[in-house]
């Protein structure tokens, strides 16, 4: 296992802090990091949910509440790429504590916006500040962590993949209904609090490193944030400006495509990059990066599918929706320890443990194939409980994997690659279901309207036929999504066969 804390020395080596022996303290500093990317997640998916009562409040329309959307997801991608780099150069505590401050109080003045442009620039650089927060989790738990619990600390990482997310619609369902709108971006602040006070006290201070501002990669960071901001917004916006139909769709996608590959060859050449092109060559970080980027569009489905099913057929608010997702999130609590003390087993090959957490995942898929349109909440109970165990042994074994074969050198590098690749998979999970829904409820509505035409016995001018004919081709679109997600999940498991090669934990419990 490696540090993510090291660096690629630029001149004369800097002074290192006193090493922090392990002990409660660090645990409190590696709880307040936890909380914090929690909490920046959280805010990303609840504001997302709770977005039709936010716009409602605000009178704003649609289209502008996508852009907000989009605005956030985009330079909390984009921050992600270029936060390693930050931590080593200002310090990991010093830089956590400045996100973590910045991330709260624009949480607190966005409520307070005087009006959408405000609105807009606020929300942009949140976006940025929570971008910067999920990297420093996994540099403490690596860093920090003796070896034999390593995997405990990568468990916590773990969380923002797998119990995160789906808290969202419970919380923006209380906020919603009980509280009022203005919650789903205050609630950051308790939390947030919370974890500057354990960041400040269970994170040991390094001092800065100012000199590597001589050898900075001036041209990767003016490339790269602009191409990885571009694609985002292109991606989230594309479905619903018909893609590219749209010029502004076009030029964000072939701009964003165009900076990306100048951005990957000055990588390739340049000798400070934020992100080092050879380490694609170590064939379980390569496995580990393909592979995330499957999951993720899995774990998102699972959780978009059940709620906008629920929300169209049976019009359930958030509010109702919530247990389905609490039932899947909350013993993710006890599973994900359960799931690292097997990896941590040195008899246990954690590639048959991300193999069988695929097959759960995948036989939970093929089961939410068979929904009709009688289902409702409780229908997808069954569902949710082979997710409980699937999703933590779908992601844990990557997250070893990935940081199982390489060099300390490279851990600033390792911690760039996986955190850009999963926020840049969310993205692409959220574009590819939302143009899959599209398509497929195009091509069974006009199915289902050429089967009533041809047929003599319907009546086409009978009162509600086409809320029934549009409930019908939800319930055939939710299928086809749940057997698509199916056909992913079997994808990622065939490649466990010729892929990656085997990691041992760094120290087997005795």
């Amino acid at each position: 296992m490696t540090s993510l804390t090291a660096s690629v020395p630029l001149a004369a080596p800097a002074p290192a802090a006193a090493p922090m022996a392990f002990g409660p303290r660090i645990i409190i500093g590696l709880v307040g990091v936890l909380l914090a990317v929690l909490v920046s997640g959280l805010n990303e998916t609840v504001t997302k949910v709770a977005l039709a009562d936010i716009r409602g409040a605000l009178a704003i329309g649609y289209d502008e509440g996508t852009w907000l959307v989009a605005s956030y997801t985009a330079t909390s991608v984009a921050a992600m790429a270029f936060a390693p780099w930050c931590a080593v150069t200002f310090s990991l505590r010093r830089f956590t504590l400045c996100a973590i401050s910045a991330f709260t109080l624009l949480g607190v003045l966005c409520p307070l916006a005087p009006n959408y442009e405000s609105l807009l620039i606020l929300r942009t650089l949140q976006g940025l500040a929570g971008g910067a927060l999920p990297p420093m989790l996994m540099t403490v738990a690596l860093r920090f962590l003796p070896a034999n619990v390593k995997l405990y600390g990568l468990a916590g990482y773990t969380l923002t993949a797998t119990f995160g997310p789906e808290l969202g619609t419970p919380l923006a369902g209380l906020w919603t209904e009980y509280v009022g709108w203005q919650w789903t971006f205050w609630q950051v602040v308790a939390p947030c609090l919370i974890a500057m006070v354990a960041v400040a006290y269970g994170i040991p201070q390094d001092p800065l490193r100012l000199e590597r501002f001589k050898q900075f990669n001036w041209r990767g960071l003016l490339l790269g944030f602009p191409a990885i901001c571009m694609l985002v917004v292109g991606i989230l916006q594309g479905n619903r400006l018909d893609w590219f139909e749209s010029s502004l769709i076009s030029g964000l996608l072939a701009g964003g495509a165009l900076l990306l590959v100048l951005f990957l060859i000055n990588e390739w050449s340049q000798p400070t990059p934020f992100f080092k092109m050879q380490m694609l060559g170590i064939r379980n970080l390569s496995f580990a990066l393909l592979t995330l980027a499957g999951v993720l569009v899995v774990l998102s489905a699972v959780i978009i599918i059940p709620s906008g099913y629920l929300a169209q057929i049976q019009g359930y608010r958030p509010v109702q929706t919530a247990p389905i997702t609490l039932l899947s999130a909350l013993p993710q609590l006890i599973a994900l320890p359960l799931v690292a003390a097997l990896c941590n087993l040195r008899w246990v090959d954690c590639r048959w443990v991300l193999g069988i957490g695929l097959s759960m995942l995948a036989l939970s898929c093929l089961a939410g194939s068979q929904l009709t349109s009688a289902w409702i909440r409780d229908d997808f109970y069954g569902l949710q409980l082979l997710q409980i165990v699937g999703q933590p042994m779908a992601v844990l074994p990557l997250l070893m994997l990935a940081t199982g074969s390489i060099n300390p050198m490279d851990g600033p590098f390792a911690s760039s690659w996986f955190n850009t690749v999963k926020g840049l998979a969310s993205v692409i999970a959220t574009g590819v279901l939302e143009t899959l829904t599209t398509a497929r409820l195009h091509f069974h509505s006009t199915m289902l309207v050429d089967r009533l035409g041809n047929s003599p016995l319907v009546d086409a001018g009978s009162p509600g036929l086409a809320h029934r004919l549009h409930e019908q081709a939800v319930v055939l679109t939710s299928a086809d999504l749940y057997l698509c997600m199916a056909g992913i999940a079997v994808a990622l498991i065939l490649l466990i066969f010729w892929l990656p090669t085997r990691i041992f934990p760094p120290r087997a419990p005795t």
